[in-house]
């Protein structure tokens, strides 16, 4: 049995060595403080964790509301298909379209679906009215396919567009029909041709947009665009979005009408000469527009569908835009803003 008087002893013992550890740490501490001090490496820098950064604003400086879905075409390659039949009423779609010239909006395009569809083209009419007339928007534009384009119309309306967009895709009316652009006995070529000369009539900047897809690919346009001289020739490369064209859930399924890069290539290099040509692959396309649909939300293509914010008309322009998915980048690459007012065009026909 341990005698009493060997406990001090041993609390002695025992706090000796507490202190030689904490002797041994410090004299750890100093080494490794005088080896750092050597060389150069005193100052440890521990990963920082960034804050989440507020994203870049973007400014709405050119963009494209599909106001209606509807269509009386049935292009098959169609990424933009009748999955609704709203519209919005015209008083909700003027305050949008004044949130967003406030925002930085310098031209506003309106598509479809067909938007001639929508009360004989008065509704797209009253619009292109309203942006010109109210906002004084620098540019107003319209995508048609053209069938429901009558001259009424641009008697009523013309002085106030900028510019016209009809679509055709080939200018062999047969190829046409297998594309699905066309209606019944109507001649989708001598339309466009009345159309083109109803610009000229009214003082409206005449445009074309062709999609190059598996039917018209080998076709040679030079004669045709010569002729007509639109002041732009969009050529679209097929483009195959999720949901709309593709997909259980799409009303078309494109698949037999995509073409290679490669085939795209060699159609534009056939046109190469055209000098309103403004080439369009899928990788310059995809996330390069802002698209606001039906409800005035923003169309994210970014993952090969359309991903759509909430409206603007309910957060408001920067918060909606923050989900838009666009590569302002690729918009300005790709020739996105040009000279697109008619006051500055300087049209002469």
């Amino acid at each position: 049995m341990m005698s009493l008087g060997f406990l001090p002893v041993m609390e002695m013992m025992t706090a000796v060595w507490k202190n030689m550890t904490i002797l041994l740490e410090c004299m750890k501490m100093l080494t490794s403080w005088c080896w750092l001090e050597v060389f150069g490496t005193r100052k440890i820098s521990s990963p920082k964790i960034r804050a989440p950064q507020d994203p870049i604003q973007i400014k709405p400086i050119s963009v494209n509301y599909h106001f209606t879905r509807q269509c009386n075409y049935k292009c098959g390659f169609c990424f933009h298909t009748a999955k609704t039949s709203f519209v919005l009423p015209i008083e909700e779609a003027k305050k949008g379209l004044a949130m967003l010239k406030d925002a930085g909006m310098e031209k506003i395009n309106f598509s479809g679906g067909e938007p001639f569809l929508q009360d004989r083209g008065n509704f797209v009419g009253k619009l292109v009215e309203y942006c010109k007339k109210d906002l004084k928007m620098p540019s107003v534009s319209v995508v048609s396919n053209g069938s429901l384009i009558t001259e009424k119309w641009f008697k009523s309306y013309g002085e106030y567009l900028d510019i016209l967009a009809v679509s055709c895709d080939s200018f062999n009316e047969e190829v046409n029909k297998l594309i699905g652009r066309g209606q019944g006995k109507r001649n989708h070529v001598e339309k466009l041709m009345k159309i083109r000369q109803w610009c000229c009539d009214y003082n409206v900047a005449f445009k074309i947009n062709s999609v190059i897809n598996r039917y018209n690919v080998d076709e040679d346009m030079r004669k045709e665009i010569t002729m007509i001289s639109p002041i732009r020739w969009k050529v679209f490369q097929c483009l195959i979005i999720d949901g709309e064209n593709t997909g259980e859930e799409a009303l078309r399924q494109a698949e037999t009408f995509v073409i290679s890069d490669e085939d795209f290539k060699a159609f534009l290099d056939r046109h190469k000469d055209i000098k309103c040509l403004v080439p369009e692959s899928n990788q310059q396309m995809r996330d390069s527009y802002l698209i606001l649909d039906e409800y005035m939300r923003f169309l994210d293509c970014r993952n090969g569908r359309k991903d759509p914010s909430r409206s603007l008309l309910d957060v408001g322009v920067e918060n909606a835009i923050k989900f838009s998915g666009f590569d302002e980048k690729m918009f300005f690459k790709r020739g996105g803003k040009y000279v697109w007012s008619k006051a500055d065009l300087r049209l002469d026909w």
